[in-house]
């Protein structure tokens, strides 16, 4: 009994020891974890998935050919997309809209894409007050 009780104030000791090190290593002596956000920004990763951007081609036309691919893989299916025809019989989307609220930012409609009109930024601040500033039409999408 005697033996359990002084192995559980050692195991307590220890992991004491390891809260302590690491608060005394971010505040005092090492330096802090958070940011002081909005002075400080946080760099993404190049990697990072944030919001998505729709690409044009060299000639300034949009890059998406209305596959639907992105919309058939998006696993929580917040991509619309109604294709048109132009007068040269070429597919295009003529509405194209992201949900932001719904969308989980997996990159799957990136990795889907055949054409690579779709890619993901690195911004990050995504917050609004109203739902309907989280929709992304086709043309906040193709701003610069």
């Amino acid at each position: 009994m005697i033996v359990s009780v002084v192995k559980s104030i050692w195991a307590l000791i220890c992991g004491l020891k390891e809260t302590l090190g690491y608060f005394l290593k971010t505040t005092v002596f090492g330096k802090p974890a958070t940011l002081k956000y909005p002075e400080e920004r946080w760099t993404p990763y190049p990697r990072f998935r944030g919001l998505h951007k729709l690409l044009r081609t060299e000639e300034g036309k949009e890059k998406c050919v209305a596959c639907c691919l992105c919309a058939a893989v998006c696993p929580s299916q917040c991509i619309t997309i109604e294709t048109a025809e132009n007068e040269h019989h070429e597919k295009y989307a003529q509405r194209y809209e992201i949900d932001g609220a719904r969308c989980i930012f997996c990159g799957y409609c990136v990795e889907a894409c055949p054409v690579g009109a779709l890619l993901m930024t690195g911004e990050y601040e995504l917050a609004d007050f109203t739902r309907d500033k989280l929709i992304y039409t086709k043309e906040r999408l193709l701003e610069e």
